[in-house]
């Protein structure tokens, strides 16, 4: 907004947009997410189809990799950004009420999957530098070891895998 530059602009509820990133906030929000849905690394999450779900969904796997398996930031970093583009595909491209968050570790090994109704496949697009949108795949194509789409009798699971080093 002109002549805005460098102020705080208010919420919806008038209260001054938060300046900086809290680790105890998120990790708060965190813990919480996991006592509200429970853990994906235990069984899948069903979680509803909404844009809201992707910062739960990064939450929930920030706490698996951070604190119930213990590994890095990095893969826990890697891990969140590839999440939230396999569930805004969910949200934005399946028309599902619902989706299911899983996660799975074996030796070396992370495995995210997303699972929703839906049995449109996604595409890796070709991506141009000031592209804004259609960056998802590509983004899990660069960053993972692998990833892939299973079929299902009825709708698919989405995943990705990447290598981690057990501490």
């Amino acid at each position: 907004m002109a002549g805005l530059e460098g102020r705080e602009q208010p919420r919806e509820d008038g209260r001054a947009a938060a300046s900086r990133w809290s680790p105890t906030v998120e990790d708060e929000r965190a813990l919480k997410a996991l006592e509200s849905f429970g853990s994906p690394a235990e069984a899948e999450v069903p979680m509803p189809s909404r844009p809201e779900s992707a910062a739960t969904a990064r939450r929930l796997v920030q706490v698996v990799v951070l604190r119930e398996w213990g590994l890095t930031a990095k893969a826990a970093e890697d891990a969140v950004l590839l999440v939230s583009e396999l569930v805004g595909n969910a949200v934005r491209h399946t028309g599902a009420r619902v989706f299911g968050l899983r996660m799975r570790r074996r030796r070396g090994w992370i495995r995210v999957e997303v699972r929703d109704p839906s049995r449109g496949l996604p595409c890796l697009m070709p991506v141009q530098v000031m592209d804004v949108s259609g960056r998802g795949i590509f983004l899990v194509d660069r960053l993972a070891d692998r990833w892939g789409v299973d079929l299902l009798p009825r709708g698919k699971t989405t995943w990705f895998e990447m290598r981690v080093t057990d501490r």
